[in-house]
């Protein structure tokens, strides 16, 4: 566990792992845009349609019989299921990071 203990006024203490992107955050600065990387190939995933073509190389499939707001995956070895926004540009690290965990060594999430 490394990082910076901070202090408050209040007495209460929590540990930063991250300080300088904290206090960025704290400027104004906003936090950092994530993007899905595609690790053997080094390219961004920047659509549905890239991701879904690297899925497919993977084994994962469509998924047609879930919620119609979702654009869905499952393979048929795991009862593994992703789950995405319809509408790409509310993709963001949450399902970034569902992906990298059920795609060990295929993705990585980074900050740009």
């Amino acid at each position: 566990m490394s990082g910076v203990w901070v202090f408050k006024n209040n007495g209460v203490i929590r540990l930063v792992e991250n300080p300088a992107a904290e206090s960025s955050g704290r400027n104004g600065g906003g936090s950092r845009r994530k993007v899905l990387l595609h690790l053997p190939s080094g390219q961004v995933v920047t659509s549905y349609s890239s991701l879904e073509q690297i899925l497919k190389e993977q084994g994962w499939e469509r998924y047609y019989g879930g919620d119609p707001d979702l654009f869905q995956f499952h393979k048929h070895s795991s009862i593994d299921l992703i789950s995405l926004p319809r509408d790409f540009s509310k993709f963001n690290s949450v399902y970034m990071y569902d992906i990298v965990i059920k795609n060990p060594n295929m993705f990585h999430v980074r900050d740009i």
